[in-house]
C-alpha cells in the first residue's frame, strides 16, 4: 500500500487559517484574478430595461399605469366637450380652435408630458440599431400627435385652445391593454385561453372604432348641425348596425368623408378580427379548451386518458359509468392526444352527454394539459391502453408513461390502469386498481373449458343491468335469461344488513343458505374488518362476525330494496315444502319440517370433486316417504367436515396403483418453480416430479425420449384442449395454471396442446415444462393438416385466441374477419367440436356460426336491435354464441375497471373466481352436472340446501341447455314414402311443435327449387294417399332438405378423412354426423329458489378451499418437487 499522506504536499503558509483571518502579505503578489459576472446588467440602461421590460411584475405595473393615463386623457376630452358651449356660425375656425379652460389645459399637458416621456424612454430601451423602426411605429406616431401640441402650448400660449385629437388615445389604451394581458400571463405563470384574449381584443377594437367615430363626427359637425355626443353615438350605432333611419345625418363634406373612412376601416379591421376569432374557436373545438378551476373545486369529475378514442370505447365507458345513481353528478373529462373523431363529436353533441363530458385534446405527459384537465382535483383517473395497436408492447409502454406522469403530477389522485401484457404489470404496481387484459383473457378461456360459459358468467356479473332485457320477448328462456342477467355483486356490513344481521355467530354456509331461502340473495364471500383479503365461500368453519363485510349476488343492493313482512310470511309458507326447519339441535335428533319425516343421515355424506351425482337417501323406506335433505348447521360439526375433505379422493387416486401400468406418471402438488413474468400470483398446482426436456414438449416431433408424432399416438385418456394462438405470450401461462390447479382431480386433467404460429421462446418452455400433459406444436388453424396432427378430431375444446397481427385494420370491424372465417371453417369441418373464440369487437359475434337464412337468428337480431333502442348495455347478450359461452371479447371486461370506481372489490373477486389469485381459505369456481340420478333434488332451493349441508358448496347459477329442434337421426333418412307412412305413427306429435327455427315453412322458403319439386312430388302421391297428402309433402320436403345438408357434410367428411389417411392418422375418432346446432344454451345467475332443475343442467359452484379442511397433522404426500418447497407451501395454505 502506498502511503497517501506522503503523496499530498503540505499546504503553503498562506493557506493557513490564521493567515485567512489576519491576512497575508504575499496575497498582493498572487497572480489570480477576481472575475465579476453579468457586468452588462449593471449599466444604467440595463437596469432601466430590467425594471420597465424584463421584470414581469414591474412591467405589468408600468403597463397598467400607461393604460390608466390613456383612459384619463380620453375622459378629459369628453369633459372638455361637455363643458364647451356650442359655437355660433359655421366658420372653419371652429374646427381648429376650441374653448379649453386653464385647469383642464393643465391636466392635459401633465398627462401629455408623462405619456411622451414614457414613450421616448421605452423607445430608447427597446432600440436595436434601427431608429426609423422606432419612429414609424403607429403607437409612437399617435403619441406624438396627441402630446407634442400640448407641450408646444406651454411655450406658445396662443396655442392653448388648439384642437388636439386626444380621443385617438383610445387606440393607445387598446395597445397598452394587450401588452398588459401578456405581462399578466407572464407574471402569474398561467396561460389563459387564447379565445379569451381574442374576444377581448375584438371588443376593444369595436369600442375604439365607435368612440373614434363619435368624437370625430361630433367635432366635424361643429360647423354643421351642432351634434352633441349622444346624437353622435346614436348615429354611429344606427350606421354600423346597417339600419340607417336617416333622422340624424352629417351635413358637412368633412364629416361625410370621415364617416366613409371609418366605415372602410371597420370593413377591413373587424372581418380580420372575426376571422381570427373563428379560427381560434375551431381550434378550441379541436383541443377542447379548459376545465375551469372553479368547476373543479365545486364539482366532481374524473379524467379518462386514452391514446385514441373510439366510439365503442366511449359509449361503453359512459354507459357503465353513469349506470350508477351516485355518479349522475360527476363530469367526465377526456384527455386524448388525437383530434376528436367525427362519430365521437356527433355523440358528444347529444344533450345527454354534452352537459357531462368535456373533451380536451392534449397529452398526459404534459403538465400543462394535466393542469387543463385539473388532474390534481379529479376524483379518479382512468388510463386505458389501445388494444388495436399492432405492437401491444409499445402500447403498454405508453400507458406506463401516462401512469407515471399522472402520479408525478397528482400523487393523491386514484389511478385505474388497464394494461395489456402481464410482464408490464409490475411497472404500475403503485396504481390503485390494475386490470391486465391477457391475464383475465386466458384465465377466462381456460375456465370455459371446464366450467362452460364462464366468460359469459363473468361478463354479466361485471355489467350494470336492471334485469329488464328480454322481458318483452315471447320466449320463456329469454325472459329468464334476461331477468337473471341483472344480478350483480354488492357488499354490506353484516351488522348493518337486514339480509345477514341475524346470522351473526353462525357459520358462513348457514348464513348463505338461509339468506337465499329468505331473501333470494346469494352470499358468496366475506372480508374481516382487519383484513384486506376477500374470502370466497370460506366454508362451514367460518363464523360470521358483526363487523364482517358480506359480498352477495342480487338484482339490486340492499339499500335500494324494500321489505314487506306480509310478503315474507306468504313466501315462507309456500317455501315450507322444500326448506327444513330449525337446526339448533344435534344432527342425530333433527326432525325435518317436510311433513313429519325424519331426515336421512346418509345425506350428510360428501360429494367428491369428481362425483357425477348427488347422494340419494337410503332405499329402506323409499316406498313410505319421499327423499329429504339434511339441514344446514348453524355451527359446523367436526365429524361432518371431516367427511367433506375434497382432497381425500385425490389422495386416494395418488396412492392407488394404476391398473394400466402408468405409475411412472406420478404428479406432485406444489408451486411452479418458474414464472415467465414478474407479478404472477403463485398457485398450488399439479406438477411433474422432474421437468420435461424441451424436445418432449413438441407434440408432432419425435425425439430420443419418445417416438410419437401426433396426438393420437399418445393415447390420452381424456380429451384434448387445443389453444390456437399466434405467439406463446406470457399471458398463455395463465391458461395452463387454472387447468392444473391442485383442486382439479388428477383423473380429470385434460391434455393441453398449444397450436402456435411462431415457435415459443425458451423462457416460456422453462415455465410450462413442469406441468403434466402440456405440449406445443407449430402450426395454424388455416392448415387442415396441422389441425389433424394436433388431435382436433378427439378434442373436447378448441380455443381460438385473437391474433395480435390482425387486431388493427383499415376498417375497424374487419380486424376479426380472418378469425371468424377460420372458425366458421372449423365449425363446418368438425361440427362436434366445442369452439371457444375470442374476438376484438363484440359486434362481430353475430357472425359466429353464421347461417344466412336462419329465421331464428334473424329474430334474435331484431331482438338485439330493440334492446339497444331501449338503452340496454347488454343488447348482444341474446346472441346464441355469447349466451352459450362460445364467443368472447376482452373489451367486454373494460366495464370491470369502470365498475371498480364504485365497487373497489370487483377486480379482487373476479381474480379469485378465475383462479388468478389464490388466498388461503378462499374457495374456487367449479361446476357439477345434473344427471338423471340427481333429479330427485327437483328445485334449485333444495340443491342449495343439499350442497351447503354436505360439501359446503355455494351455488351461484345454472348453465342450461335446451333442445332447439327435432333431433332425428339423419343417417336413417329414406326417400321411400311408404317408410314415412309406416314410421309417422311411431313419432310423438309433440315433436312437430317446435317453436324455433326448424319450422317446415321456413326451410321450404330457404330452397324454392326444392319446394317446387316437392310440391310436384306431393301431387303425384296424393292419388295414393289423399288423407295425408299435405303432411306427406311437408315431410318429404324436410327429408330432401336433410339429404341435401347431409350430402354437404358427407363431402366435408370425406375431405377430412382423406387428409387423415394421407397423414397416416386413424379415422376412427372422427364423428362427422354429430351436430350441436340443435341446442341453445344460456346462463341463469342466482335463479329463484323455486326454479326447477332439468337434465344436463350445469351448476356453477364456489367450493371451499380443500386445504382449509386439513387437520393440523396433515397427511404426508409422497410426491413433491422439493421437500422445502412443499413444506413451505403447506404452511402457507394451511388454516
Amino acid at each position: 500500500m502506498v502511503d497517501l499522506e506522503s503523496e499530498v504536499p503540505p499546504l503553503p503558509p498562506r493557506y493557513r487559517f490564521r493567515d485567512l483571518l489576519l491576512g497575508d502579505q504575499g496575497w498582493q503578489n498572487d497572480d489570480r484574478v477576481q472575475v465579476e459576472f453579468y457586468m452588462n446588467e449593471n449599466t444604467f440602461k440595463e437596469r432601466l430595461k430590467l425594471f420597465f421590460i424584463k421584470n414581469q411584475r414591474s412591467s405589468l405595473r408600468i403597463r397598467l399605469f400607461n393604460f390608466s393615463l390613456k383612459l384619463l386623457s380620453c375622459l378629459l376630452y369628453i369633459i372638455r366637450v361637455l363643458l364647451e358651449k356650442p359655437s355660433q356660425g359655421n366658420e372653419w375656425s371652429h374646427i381648429f380652435w376650441v374653448n379649453r379652460s386653464l385647469p383642464l389645459w393643465g391636466l392635459q399637458v401633465s398627462v401629455a408630458l408623462i405619456s411622451l416621456f414614457e414613450t421616448i424612454l421605452l423607445g430608447y430601451l427597446s432600440y436595436k440599431g434601427n431608429i426609423w423602426e422606432q419612429i414609424l411605429r403607429i403607437p409612437f406616431i399617435l403619441e406624438i400627435i396627441n402630446a407634442v401640441p400640448f407641450i408646444i402650448s406651454i411655450f406658445w400660449p396662443t396655442l392653448r385652445n388648439l384642437f388636439v385629437p386626444v380621443f385617438l388615445n383610445c387606440w393607445l389604451a387598446k395597445h397598452a391593454l394587450e401588452n398588459m394581458i401578456n405581462d399578466l400571463h407572464r407574471a402569474i405563470q398561467r396561460t389563459q385561453s387564447a379565445m379569451f384574449n381574442q374576444v377581448l381584443i375584438l371588443i376593444s377594437t369595436f369600442l375604439c372604432l365607435i368612440f373614434t367615430c363619435i368624437c370625430g363626427i361630433q367635432h366635424l359637425e361643429r360647423i354643421g348641425k351642432k351634434l352633441n355626443l349622444f346624437d353622435s353615438l346614436y348615429f354611429c350605432i344606427v350606421t354600423f348596425s346597417t339600419v340607417g333611419f336617416g333622422d340624424v345625418t352629417p351635413e358637412t363634406w368633412s364629416s361625410k368623408l370621415f364617416v366613409v373612412a371609418m366605415i372602410c376601416v371597420a370593413l377591413v379591421v373587424l372581418p380580420i378580427q372575426f376571422e381570427q376569432l373563428a379560427y381560434l374557436w375551431m381550434e378550441r373545438q379541436k383541443s377542447g379548451g379548459n376545465y375551469s378551476r372553479h368547476r373543479a373545486q365545486t364539482e366532481k369529475h374524473v379524467v379518462l386518458c386514452v391514446s385514441s378514442l373510439k366510439i365503442d370505447l366511449l359509449m361503453d365507458f359512459l354507459n357503465e359509468f353513469y349506470a350508477h345513481p351516485r355518479l349522475q353528478d360527476y363530469y367526465v373529462v377526456i384527455l386524448c392526444p388525437t383530434e376528436m373523431d367525427v362519430q365521437v363529436r356527433r355523440v358528444l353533441q347529444i344533450p345527454m352527454w354534452s352537459q357531462r363530458v368535456i373533451y380536451l385534446q392534449g397529452s398526459a405527459l404534459k403538465d400543462q394539459d394535466l393542469l387543463r384537465a385539473k388532474m390534481d382535483n379529479a376524483e379518479a383517473c382512468f388510463i386505458l391502453s389501445s388494444r388495436c395497436e399492432v405492437d401491444r408492447t409499445s402500447s403498454d409502454h405508453q400507458t406506463i408513461l401516462r401512469a407515471w406522469a399522472v402520479k408525478d403530477f397528482a400523487p393523491n389522485c386514484p389511478l385505474y390502469v388497464q394494461i395489456l401484457k402481464p410482464e408490464n404489470k409490475f411497472h404500475i404496481k403503485f396504481a390503485d386498481h390494475v386490470v391486465c387484459e391477457e391475464e383475465f383473457k386466458y384465465a377466462m378461456l381456460a375456465l370455459n373449458c371446464i366450467c362452460p360459459a364462464t366468460s359469459t358468467l363473468i361478463t354479466l356479473l361485471v355489467h350494470t343491468s336492471r334485469g329488464q332485457e328480454g322481458q318483452q320477448s315471447p320466449e320463456q328462456w329469454q325472459k329468464m335469461y334476461g331477468r337473471c342477467s341483472g344480478n350483480e355483486v354488492y357488499h354490506i356490513v353484516l351488522e348493518e344488513s337486514t339480509f345477514f344481521a341475524e346470522y351473526e355467530g353462525k357459520s358462513f354456509t348457514y348464513a348463505s343458505f338461509h339468506a337465499h331461502k329468505k331473501f333470494g340473495v346469494c352470499l358468496i364471500g366475506v372480508r374481516r374488518e382487519d383484513n384486506k383479503n376477500i374470502l370466497l365461500n370460506p366454508g362451514p368453519r367460518y363464523i360470521m362476525n358483526a363487523s364482517d363485510i358480506c359480498f352477495y349476488i342480487n338484482i339490486t343492493k340492499e339499500e335500494n330494496s324494500a321489505f314487506k313482512n306480509q310478503d315474507q310470511q306468504r313466501k315462507s309458507n309456500v317455501s315450507r315444502s322444500f326448506y327444513h326447519g330449525p337446526s339448533r339441535l344435534p344432527v342425530h335428533s333433527i326432525i325435518a319440517s317436510m311433513g313429519t319425516v325424519a331426515i336421512d343421515l346418509q345425506d350428510t355424506s360428501c360429494r367428491t370433486a369428481s362425483g357425477p351425482t348427488l347422494a340419494l337417501p337410503s332405499e329402506g323406506n323409499k316406498e313410505l316417504r319421499r327423499p329429504s335433505i339434511a339441514p344446514v348447521l348453524e355451527v359446523a360439526d367436526s365429524s361432518s367436515i371431516q367427511t367433506c375433505d375434497l382432497l381425500s379422493d385425490q389422495s386416494e387416486d395418488e396412492t392407488t396403483p394404476d391398473e394400466e401400468n402408468s405409475s411412472n406418471l406420478e404428479y406432485a402438488k406444489g408451486y411452479p418453480p418458474y414464472s415467465p413474468y414478474i407479478g404472477s400470483s403463485p398457485t398450488f398446482c399439479h406438477l411433474l416430479q422432474e421437468k420435461v426436456p424441451f424436445c418432449c414438449l413438441r407434440l408432432d416431433k419425435s425425439c430420443q425420449h419418445n417416438y410419437y408424432e401426433d396426438a393420437k399416438a399418445y393415447g390420452f385418456k381424456n380429451k384434448l384442449i387445443i389453444v390456437a394462438a399466434e405467439t406463446a405470450g406470457n399471458g398463455l401461462y395463465n391458461f395452463i395454471v387454472p387447468l392444473r390447479a391442485y383442486y382439479r382431480p388428477k383423473k380429470e386433467l385434460n391434455p393441453i396442446v398449444l397450436l402456435l404460429d411462431n415457435p415459443p421462446d425458451m423462457h416460456f418452455l422453462d415455465a410450462i415444462c413442469w406441468f403434466p400433459m402440456v405440449y406445443y406444436m407449430v402450426g395454424s388453424i388455416d392448415n387442415l393438416d396441422d389441425l389433424l396432427r394436433c388431435g382436433v378430431t378427439f378434442a373436447a375444446n378448441m380455443v381460438v385466441v385473437d391474433k395480435e397481427s390482425t387486431m388493427s385494420a383499415e376498417e375497424d370491424y374487419m380486424a376479426d374477419a380472418k378469425t371468424i372465417v377460420n372458425v366458421q371453417t372449423l365449425f363446418r369441418l368438425f361440427s362436434s367440436l366445442s369452439i371457444i373464440t375470442e374476438l376484438t369487437h363484440p359486434a362481430n359475434m353475430r357472425f359466429m356460426q353464421f347461417r344466412a337464412k336462419d329465421c331464428y337468428s334473424l329474430a334474435l337480431s331484431k331482438l338485439e336491435k330493440k334492446e339497444r333502442e331501449r338503452g340496454s348495455n347488454l343488447a348482444f347478450m341474446f346472441r346464441l354464441p355469447f349466451a352459450a359461452g362460445r364467443v368472447f371479447s376482452i373489451s367486454m371486461l373494460d366495464t370491470l375497471l369502470y365498475q371498480s370506481f364504485v365497487k373497489d372489490y370487483m377486480i379482487s373477486i373476479t381474480r379469485l373466481l378465475l383462479g388468478l389469485d389464490t388466498i388461503p381459505g378462499s374457495g374456487f369456481l367449479c361446476s357439477m352436472k345434473i344427471t338423471e340420478e340427481d333429479l330427485w333434488i327437483r328445485t334449485y332451493a333444495r340443491l342449495y340446501q343439499k350442497l351447503c349441508s354436505s360439501t359446503g358448496d355455494v351455488p351461484i347459477g345454472i348453465y342450461r341447455t335446451e333442445s332447439q329442434k327435432l333431433t332425428t337421426s339423419e343417417s336413417q333418412i329414406s326417400i321411400s314414402v311408404e317408410e314415412w307412412e309406416d314410421t309417422k305413427d311411431a313419432k310423438e306429435p309433440g315433436h312437430h311443435r317446435s317453436m324455433h327455427r326448424n319450422s317446415t315453412s321456413s326451410d321450404q322458403s330457404d330452397h324454392p327449387l326444392l319446394r317446387r319439386k316437392s310440391m310436384q312430388w306431393a301431387r303425384r302421391l296424393s292419388r295414393k294417399g289423399p288423407k295425408h297428402s299435405g303432411k306427406t309433402a311437408e315431410k318429404i320436403t324436410q327429408q330432401r332438405l336433410n339429404l341435401y345438408r347431409r350430402s354437404e357434410r358427407q363431402e366435408l367428411a370425406e375431405l377430412v378423412k382423406n387428409r387423415m389417411k394421407h397423414l397416416g392418422l386413424s379415422t376412427v375418432g372422427y364423428d362427422e354426423m354429430n351436430d350441436h346446432q340443435s341446442t341453445l344454451s344460456y346462463i341463469l345467475i342466482n335463479p329463484s329458489p323455486d326454479t326447477r332443475l332439468e337434465l344436463n343442467d350445469v351448476v356453477y359452484l364456489i367450493r371451499p378451499d380443500p386445504l382449509s379442511y386439513l387437520p393440523n397433522s396433515e397427511p404426508s404426500r409422497k410426491n413433491s418437487i422439493c421437500n422445502v418447497a412443499v413444506q413451505d407451501s403447506r404452511e402457507e395454505t394451511q388454516l
